[in-house]
């Protein structure tokens, strides 16, 4: 089982940007599809955007498309969500998660596809 961190998250006005990150260990992220998903109080968790093994495919929730790029450091064991142009209702708590994978494709991403989660960084964008 891989263990997640995200870090990076905290207050933004509306139209700024954050960079969160989430460093893998106990296993080689190279070995697994990474995603990020997100949770407002009273809401479940949805997807954000997900990214290959190999980095070369990325597939984004249509609310952030064109704002949010998600990216991977495969020998650092990192992942990141930039996140631009940002709203309020951007405003969730953010998650990291992994799946392991054999295949180079993204597969399923719903949140039950992905059994290794990080604790949770908070984003707040005031408006």
């Amino acid at each position: 089982q891989v263990q997640l961190v995200e870090s990076g998250g905290g207050l933004a006005q509306a139209g700024g940007s954050l960079r969160l990150s989430c460093a893998a260990s106990g296993r080689t992220s190279i070995n697994y599809v990474m995603g990020w998903f997100r949770q407002a109080p009273g809401k479940e968790r949805e997807f954000v955007a997900a990214i290959s093994r190999s980095g070369l495919t990325t597939r984004y929730a249509d609310s952030v498309k064109g704002r949010f790029i998600i990216s991977r450091d495969n020998p650092k064991n990192t992942a990141y969500l930039q996140m631009n142009s940002l709203k309020p209702e951007d405003t969730a708590v953010y998650y990291c998660a992994a799946r392991f994978a054999t295949g180079w494709s993204l597969g399923s991403l719903s949140v039950t596809d992905f059994p290794s989660w990080g604790q949770g960084t908070q984003v707040t964008v005031s408006s």
